[in-house]
């Protein structure tokens, strides 16, 4: 009911990070290939984190 007032948790500001900067990394492809590859690049960065904290949680 209150969904909107629980914070999110380390791990899933990370995971939505991770997906909108893949999604703008497709879309920028077709126009600008390194500008897709630097966001595809930080995009791995956040991936190796998410994998590092549920690494920590199991």
């Amino acid at each position: 009911m209150f969904g909107w007032l629980k914070h999110k948790t380390e791990l899933e500001k990370l995971q939505y990070n991770y997906c909108k900067l893949m999604k703008s990394a497709y879309k920028l492809a077709l126009k600008d290939k390194s500008k897709s590859d630097q966001l595809h690049k930080e995009a791995n960065e956040i991936l190796i984190q998410i994998k590092r904290i549920e690494g920590q949680s199991t």
